[in-house]
């Protein structure tokens, strides 16, 4: 499936460009590997089948979680800080060592399949702690006594720390598993493939929600230890048959600087956080990711209080997802034919007006149903055609240190953001018909950000000369 070579996106500087093949065949080229049609057929395969374990574990844990927060009578500053803050204060620590560590690994087995395998037991093992918190939180109830803080929310505490477990391998997962289809899929294929991959997921949406998703209240254990199988399986077999090429050897340590954490945290900052353009980037994705926060949080206690069944939200679900699932790849093309930044701040300025009619008409069941699932279409029209953008805007050989900045900016904001939206809808009688008007309000600051990153993105070549700024 691959062989050595020197392609034209090769990281190592300098590199010549390959000759045409000799058999005329058309070839691919990232990094060292070379890839024949049938070879690159053969890794979507093997991609695609680690992500869709990878997507039925992402799709199903947090709502499955939210049914569990409910019925052990969580309030919705609970829900904010166990859904978003946690994973996002854990980011801001985890995220950018395992980033910056991976970057500079070298091993038989690449630079990021060692970690990706080391971190998907932990994941496995915290998925059946979390089927069986409801026992564990009774017993602690029973062995605290009188200085029991209840029965309910001793499952609470119980809970949270299996959460806790499961998103810090979640997190090693999430950061790298985007950074080994940077470095083994071809640059000009990322959007196809992104729109492949946002398939995938969508696929396990509509089995999770249309099949699954019904019989969260009465089998979550089920469903958590039936994820938990199948992501151990999945993944794990997906990182023994993906091979990574050879990589550049990593930057000679500094001989002013002594090695150790802190000498690592200030290369870390001096890369990633003195250039204003990458702090550009950094922030106004931070922007846009809280845009589509109030629906996703709260969407399934806003169904329940207009009197959606359970059986109906999963439905509406699934038909986002089928209608999603067809436009996919064709948003993939799009993105490679017009770039991911100007399809992006499309997609923005379409998800903001669908913001602001919901605000106005979803009072029922029937109008609420309408926006949930334009709301779903629009963000994942947005995901789906940005899948690629951090690849066409960060250094290659510095990737995954690159995003885990910008996900440590963002993640500051999502700290804080859900616990003041959860403050104010516990102090308005959880009023979640505003959960609209906060997504119109977060869209239109993230417009004005999209149109200002594209216009520094112009002045350095824009879609035919782009190159990312040097890092030091």
């Amino acid at each position: 499936m691959s062989a050595p070579s020197s392609p034209p996106d090769n990281p190592v500087a300098g590199a010549p460009v390959p000759p045409p093949s000799p058999d005329g065949r058309k070839r691919w080229h990232v990094g060292t590997l070379t890839y024949t049609a049938g070879g690159l057929a053969v890794l979507f395969g093997w991609l695609l089948w680690g992500d869709f374990a990878w997507q039925m574990r992402e799709r199903s844990v947090a709502p499955v979680l939210q049914v569990m927060l409910k019925q052990f009578k969580a309030s919705d500053l609970i829900t904010g800080l166990m859904l978003m803050s946690i994973p996002a204060a854990l980011s801001m620590i985890i995220g950018p060592i395992v980033s910056f560590r991976s970057d500079r690994h070298r091993s038989r087995m690449g630079r990021r399949i060692p970690f990706l395998l080391a971190s998907t037991p932990f994941a496995v093992v915290a998925l059946l702690i979390m089927a069986a918190t409801p026992w564990l939180g009774t017993q602690l109830h029973g062995i605290l006594g009188l200085r029991s803080p209840g029965e309910s929310a001793c499952v609470l505490i119980a809970i949270g720390l299996a959460w806790t477990v499961f998103e810090v391998a979640a997190i090693i997962c999430n950061a790298l598993f985007g950074a080994l289809i940077n470095d083994v899929v071809p640059k000009k294929m990322l959007g196809r493939f992104f729109g492949l991959f946002r398939a995938c997921s969508l696929l396990a949406g509509i089995l999770f929600n249309k099949v699954i998703f019904a019989h969260a209240d009465e089998h979550y254990v089920a469903i958590f230890v039936g994820m938990a199988l199948l992501f151990g399986a999945g993944f794990s077999l997906m990182c023994f048959r993906v091979k990574e090429g050879d990589y550049p050897p990593p930057p000679p340590p500094d001989p002013k600087r002594p090695p150790g954490f802190v000498s690592a945290c200030k290369v870390y900052y001096r890369e990633c956080y003195t250039r204003s353009y990458y702090l550009t980037i950094f922030l106004v994705m931070g922007v846009v990711a809280l845009c589509f926060m109030p629906i996703n949080i709260y969407s399934l206690y806003y169904a329940d209080s207009l009197g959606m069944s359970r059986q109906s939200y999963g439905d509406h679900l699934a038909v986002t997802y089928m209608i999603s699932l067809g436009a996919a790849y064709f948003l993939g093309w799009l993105a490679d034919k017009f770039h991911p930044l100007r399809m992006g701040i499309a997609s923005l300025v379409l998800y903001m007006i669908v913001m602001i009619w919901g605000g106005f008409a979803a009072v029922d069941p029937s109008r609420f149903g309408i926006a949930f699932v334009a709301h779903g279409v629009v963000s994942g029209m947005y995901f789906t055609t940005t899948a690629s953008l951090t690849a066409r805007l960060f250094p290659h050989a510095r990737f995954a240190q690159f995003v885990s900045a910008g996900v440590l900016l963002a993640s500051t904001m999502s700290v804080v953001f859900p616990l003041i939206l959860g403050r104010v809808l516990d102090m308005t009688g959880r009023n979640y018909q505003q959960t609209f008007f906060w997504g119109a309000g977060l869209s239109l600051l993230g417009i004005g950000g999209l149109l200002y990153l594209h216009a520094r993105w112009m002045k350095l070549g824009g879609a035919k000369a782009y190159e990312a700024p040097a890092v030091e």
